[in-house]
């Protein structure tokens, strides 16, 4: 019997096949996962924040884009993946409203993006889908049975990458 793993804002876990796992609400947030197919290994990381060293209180590392994906490889690691295996899905990352200004600081989506793309290619993983952007929010389901990641958008069609 599968079980769909929760993961909350500014969190992750793990997950092995036939289990899934799941995070609600990205906005301008973005859900990265990373997953093993060799072992049917998925991570998720659920990250509101591009960059740690820019932050006093950055003790939770599931909150940035450069910490969290540390922890979300070294968890993986600990029940069986490999990292040389490793690719990479992402979604969110969206900008949630207008804006007059063109400040970095309410640019946090994008930024969350670069971030993650940063990351990931430092540390030779790479990124085989990608539903990032736009302003609308995103729920994501990753199946590592499958290696499918299912996106739902409201009132959009549900994307399968």
């Amino acid at each position: 019997m599968e079980k769909i793993i929760k993961v909350g804002m500014a969190d992750l876990n793990v997950c092995i096949a036939p289990d899934a796992i799941t995070t609600l609400g990205l906005g301008s947030c973005v859900g990265i996962v990373l997953y093993d197919k060799i072992k049917k290994i998925g991570g998720l990381a659920h990250i509101m924040l591009p960059d740690s060293s820019k932050i006093m209180n950055n003790s939770n590392k599931a909150k940035f884009a450069d910490t969290g994906i540390d922890t979300l490889i070294n968890d993986m690691k600990k029940i069986g993946a490999k990292e040389d295996n490793l690719i990479a899905k992402i979604a969110g990352g969206a900008q949630m409203f207008e804006f007059s200004s063109n400040s970095d600081m309410l640019r946090i989506g994008i930024r969350n993006v670069e971030a993650t793309k940063f990351k990931l290619k430092e540390l030779g993983i790479r990124i085989v889908a990608e539903d990032t952007g736009k302003n609308y929010g995103r729920t994501i389901t990753f199946y590592p049975k499958t290696g499918e990641l299912h996106i739902k958008s409201m009132g959009k069609d549900i994307i399968i990458v």
